[in-house]
């Protein structure tokens, strides 16, 4: 019976999202029905495969350990620039607290400067040197080749939405370099909106960090699902309106990363520094932000006495008026289309909100915070479906990175890319949510 309403719920929550899209449609007789049918399909096939056929799950669990393997090694070089951890690193928790007994916990200010970031550079290095030997490129290819046959679709929106499941939304771009100028208004969309709906592995790995080791399979999964959940989003906002005049070819790009070896490598370095320093930034000016907007928010509700009525009706879950509680009044029924428990449809809708208004790092920082309050019981499916519906770039400092990035690879693009952007936010966000509904279909 539960099972069923799991389904019959995340078949709602899917619904409603797709009729949003068809109501924001530019032109809804163009929809092509077919692949939208193809990549719902497709993103709840590969959703079982991974999730529930113990064979495949095996494989990708061992996948994503190879990743937290891999992630570890950031420590030495950590270790030998930053040396040992000092004493302020650790909270002081009684051993009878924790599990297991006399555990220590990262304070999350020096996880975050002296683990994490320093994991993000690496992480880049180290993508660099795996796309200068094609071994990215060949994992793209075959990607790609599954969803165009599912959907049908033009050899640039396929490379495009296989690359941005591996890659940022910066760097997949790169892949289909010889296509850009010439691209369709439809498939600049589907690239924008790929960009939007999926993470890059630098911050896959600052989430494992936060979230734990055990997650990195849903990390990889919820990123794997939302690619065709975002070509679905695309072709619905914006219908290819000429789809014979798409160019089929499926050819990834022989251009390497670097001239040599080492210079992949350093070139990996630098742009892991530039994504750290933007990630280290954008935390310390929009928590900042934050703080300051909600002790005006705050204020007022003293002043009015909302503050107290907001801690009675919540039952202390939201300490009286502030940011989160208006963005878990406004996301709360999305949390609830996609299964959260009612209980925790507002926590879960403030970091949706979160992630959509400010960035995906900051829903993450709010739910680890969640998941550790002695105070705050999270139902573990609704850890899971927030877990899978932030996992995307969909917010609006998105906009300005992809419009500059994809522009300076195609200078004509430009008024294209401008006129998109709100759209490819919509779509991006929509298809994270989407795959949050088939995440709680299946938990």
């Amino acid at each position: 019976m539960d099972l069923l309403l799991n389904i019959a719920r995340g078949i709602l929550g899917i619904g409603v999202m797709i009729l949003f899209c068809y109501l924001l449609s530019n032109n809804r007789k163009a929809i092509d029905w077919r692949l939208v049918l193809g990549g719902l399909g497709l993103q709840l096939v590969l959703a079982i495969l991974i999730l529930k056929v113990p064979f495949v799950y095996a494989m990708f669990d061992w996948i994503a350990d190879c990743f937290v393997a891999l992630l570890k090694f950031t420590d030495a070089g950590a270790s030998f620039v930053f040396g040992s951890w000092p004493d302020e690193a650790f909270i002081s928790i009684p051993d009878d607290s924790v599990d297991p007994p006399g555990k220590k916990y990262f304070n999350l200010g020096f996880m975050f400067a002296f683990k994490v970031l320093p994991t993000i550079v690496f992480f880049a290095a180290f993508s660099a040197i795996l796309y200068y030997f094609g071994i990215l490129q060949k994992i793209i290819y075959v990607f790609a080749k599954l969803m165009s046959k599912v959907m049908r679709l033009s050899g640039a929106e396929s490379l495009a939405a296989a690359a941005n499941v591996f890659i940022g939304q910066t760097e997949a771009p790169l892949v289909i370099k010889p296509y850009l100028e010439k691209m369709t208004k439809s498939e600049i969309m589907a690239l924008m909106t790929g960009g939007m709906a999926t993470i890059a592995g630098g911050v896959f790995a600052l989430f494992v960090i936060l979230l734990g080791d055990e997650y990195a399979i849903h990390f990889l999964t919820a990123s794997i699902i939302s690619a065709p959940a975002a070509i679905v989003c695309a072709k619905i906002l914006y219908p290819e309106s000429n789809p014979e005049q798409i160019n089929t070819d499926l050819t990834v790009p022989k251009d390497k990363i670097g001239a040599n070896l080492l210079d992949a490598i350093t070139l990996g370095t630098k742009d892991g520094i530039k994504l750290a320093v933007n990630v280290g930034a954008m935390l310390l000016v929009f928590l900042a932000l934050i703080a300051l907007l909600n002790g005006i928010l705050f204020w007022i509700g003293d002043v009015t006495n909302l503050n107290e009525l907001i801690v009675a009706k919540t039952e202390s879950r939201f300490n009286g008026l502030n940011l989160e509680y208006i963005l878990g009044l406004v996301f709360a029924p999305i949390a609830w289309l996609l299964g959260v428990a009612a209980d925790d449809t507002m926590l879960v809708g403030q970091m949706l909100g979160k992630k959509t208004v400010l960035n995906e790092v900051i829903g993450y920082v709010d739910l680890q915070t969640i998941m550790e309050d002695p105070e705050i019981t999270l139902d573990p499916k609704s850890v899971i479906i927030a877990t899978y519906a932030l996992c995307g770039f969909s917010n609006f400092s998105s906009i300005g990175i992809q419009i500059g990035g994809i522009s300076a690879l195609a200078p004509s693009q430009r008024t294209t890319l401008t006129e998109l952007g709100i759209k490819a936010l919509i779509g991006g966000t929509i298809a994270c949510f989407m795959t949050g509904a088939v995440a709680g279909m299946l938990f």
